[in-house]
């Protein structure tokens, strides 16, 4: 198997996410087509408790596997390898059925009581047979991770989207007719088969390596591995205790959302359209830059873990100081594209600029969210997960707070749920970034930040300037792609200009290695 360096590895999983990304949002663009506002919004309204119900099933293993894995890949213990691998297996593949059928047994509830929307029942029960697949593919993902092996990952996200989107179609319009909770259901179906095809591929991928023989002996190693699940759990528990409260807080959004917005007088069926302009159509675009925040906490992992074996601090913190730089210059850009650019794009992409406003609102705050992958993955791998998920913890009551403050007021409504996002997620990296200065020590470089927000500054100045006074087509998509094409040139030289971008990080990049310009 071939191990990637840790600016590699990010870049593969910066290519698979931009591919995955693109992909995704043809299908959200799709999805939305087909089913309207409405139907947007029951789909959106259970991908809360999908996402509930993969958290519980995982339960952090991923993370914890790749810790453990590249720690005794620094060692060469092989069979340590090979029991958290079975161990993971037989945890996940366990908790899978009981979610499974707790699942079932609740999606009347959920639908009728819960989500106020007696139609999201279809889709609850659509995402079903997805919570045993991904319990696997996890396992994998992790495995390979830990590896530092970041390409069967990427390839497979890659594939679960090419899958999820020649099937959207195809399993929205077949069931159209029934209704649009039927047609969100078949929505859900081809997320499901997307998943699946995934996990086929990750298997071919392990089969072939052969490294492991994880069915050898498994229930005996399942039974000797009480000390490997003991590691595991101590760093998954914490781990999915983040991811666990951002679950349940994801989960009672639509919840307090809906009863905070019916205290403000909006009607149930405005709400839930309300609902997915914001969830389904605005916070999307704005989630854009995170595959390049998820390729860095990814690989940091593994690559921090690795150099806190060997007790190298110094390579600990030029790693942190590298992330935290690159997820700063990638989440600048969304800011300026997104906030100069909102109504054109939300016009080409829905044929409706309706949920512009919330993006203009909420770019700008987003930078925050953009540091808050590669500084949660820094803890987990310094073993901090437990305070991460006590800032996780904190961050997500003050977002259920501020919905419910906010958007039961008939001034604000949606607007307030939009705030709320940006109150929690603010808190959140902040926190992360407090608990780290305790634990380490490392050199803030306030000039880069400061060059970087002049950076934002001018190109979005540049980008404003050519949208509104220069005229490239008659063509709105035209004239938005060359505003956005010379707005990121002006800002990749102004990148280049500050030193924001070095030359010996661009060397390492393979289509760049032999250009005159960096030797």
């Amino acid at each position: 198997m071939t191990k990637q360096s840790f600016l590699r590895g990010t870049l593969i999983l910066i290519i698979a996410g931009l591919a995955t990304r693109v992909l995704g949002f043809v299908n959200r663009i799709v999805m939305a087509r087909i089913l309207g506002e409405e139907g947007v919004g029951l789909y959106m309204m259970a991908v809360p408790t999908f996402i509930l119900a993969i958290t519980v099933t995982q339960i952090g293993l991923p993370v914890a596997i790749a810790k453990l894995v590249a720690e005794a890949e620094a060692i060469g213990d092989q069979q340590k390898v090979k029991k958290v691998l079975t161990v993971s297996l037989a945890v996940t593949l366990t908790l899978s059925v009981v979610i499974t059928a707790a699942l079932m047994v609740a999606a009347p509830i959920l639908s009728k009581t819960v989500l106020t929307d007696s139609r999201t029942y279809y889709p609850l029960i659509a995402i079903l047979p997805v919570v045993p697949i991904i319990a696997v593919s996890s396992v994998l993902r992790g495995y390979f991770q830990g590896k530092q092996n970041m390409k069967p990952g990427a390839f497979a996200q890659v594939i679960e989207q090419i899958v999820r989107i020649t099937l959207i179609a195809v399993c929205t319009r077949a069931f159209l007719h029934l209704g649009v909770e039927y047609a969100a259901a078949g929505a859900m179906v081809s997320a499901v088969i997307g998943e699946l095809a995934s996990l086929l591929y990750m298997l071919f991928m392990f089969h072939r390596e052969k490294h492991v023989a994880v069915r050898s002996h498994f229930f005996r190693t399942v039974k000797n591995g009480k000390d490997t699940l003991s590691s595991l759990m101590s760093v998954a528990l914490p781990t999915t205790g983040s991811r666990f409260i951002g679950s349940v807080s994801y989960f009672l959004e639509p919840i307090v959302v809906a009863r905070s917005l019916a205290m403000a007088g909006v009607a149930a069926e405005v709400a839930t359209r309300q609902y997915g302009e914001l969830n389904g159509y605005a916070l999307p675009l704005l989630f854009l830059p995170s595959f390049i925040t998820y390729a860095l906490s990814t690989s940091l992992v593994p690559s921090i873990s690795e150099a806190a074996a060997k007790q190298q601090h110094q390579l600990v913190e030029y790693r942190l100081q590298q992330a935290l730089r690159l997820s700063f210059i990638s989440g600048g850009w969304s800011v300026i594209i997104l906030y100069v650019f909102a109504s054109p794009i939300m016009t080409l992409m829905y044929h409706s600029d309706h949920a512009a406003v919330f993006v203009k609102v909420l770019a700008p705050c987003f930078i925050f969210y953009y540091f808050q992958g590669p500084l949660a993955s820094v803890l987990q791998a310094l073993n901090m997960a437990k305070t991460a998920m006590i800032n996780s913890l904190i961050g997500s009551v003050v977002k259920i707070i501020v919905i419910f403050v906010l958007a039961s007021r008939p001034d604000f409504q949606i607007m307030g749920f939009a705030l709320a996002i940006v109150a929690g997620l603010t808190t959140v990296t902040i926190l992360h970034y407090a608990t780290l200065l305790k634990r380490i020590t490392f050199t803030i470089y306030a000039k880069d930040y400061i060059y970087g927000m002049l950076a934002i500054f001018l190109a979005g100045f540049a980008g404003f300037y050519c949208h509104e006074q220069l005229t490239f087509s008659d063509s709105l998509g035209m004239q938005t792609l060359c505003s956005i094409v010379v707005t990121t040139a002006v800002y990749i030289v102004l990148l280049m200009i500050f030193r924001l971008i070095r030359k010996d990080e661009l060397r390492r990049i393979p289509v760049l290695r032999n250009l005159s310009f960096l030797k």
